[in-house]
C-alpha cells in the first residue's frame, strides 16, 4: 500500500465504516451517534454529523461533568437594520415596564419669567 494512500484512509476525513457502524445503524432511537474525535492543529475536534447539524454560524460549548454542551447563538441583525431594531424591541418588552419613578428634573430651578413676544393685544 502507498504512503499516500495509507495517509487518505487514516485521515479523519476518510473513516471507513464496518457494516455494524453503518448509516442505517449509526443513529439510535435517543438521537445518540458515535463519533471520532481528532486533533486540528492544537485544538481538539470532531465532525458533527449531517443529522445533527446547527443552523447559524455560532454556538455556545460548556461542560457538565464529562458532557460537552453546545447551544445555538441565533445570529444577530446587524446594527442599524430594521431586524435589530425589532430585536431591541423585543428584549426591552421582555424586561417589562420601569418601575422606579421619574427624577423630578426641575427641582432646584428658578421659576421661569413669562416672556411677551409683543405679538398680543396691548
Amino acid at each position: 500500500m502507498s504512503n499516500a494512500k495509507i495517509a487518505k484512509e487514516s485521515s479523519p476525513a476518510y473513516v471507513r465504516r464496518s457494516p455494524e457502524h453503518g448509516a442505517s445503524s449509526a443513529s439510535s432511537a435517543n438521537g445518540e451517534r458515535h463519533v471520532r474525535l481528532f486533533r486540528n492543529g492544537t485544538n481538539q475536534a470532531v465532525r458533527i454529523p449531517k443529522e445533527f447539524e446547527l443552523p447559524g454560524t455560532q454556538a455556545l460549548m460548556h461542560r457538565e461533568g464529562n458532557r460537552l454542551i453546545l447551544e445555538l447563538v441565533p445570529d444577530t441583525p446587524k446594527k442599524g437594520t430594521l431586524g435589530a431594531l425589532a430585536q431591541t424591541l423585543r428584549e426591552m418588552a421582555a424586561e417589562g415596564p420601569i418601575e422606579e419613578e421619574f427624577p423630578d428634573v426641575e427641582a432646584g430651578l428658578l421659576p421661569l419669567d413669562n416672556i411677551d413676544l409683543g405679538g398680543g393685544t396691548p
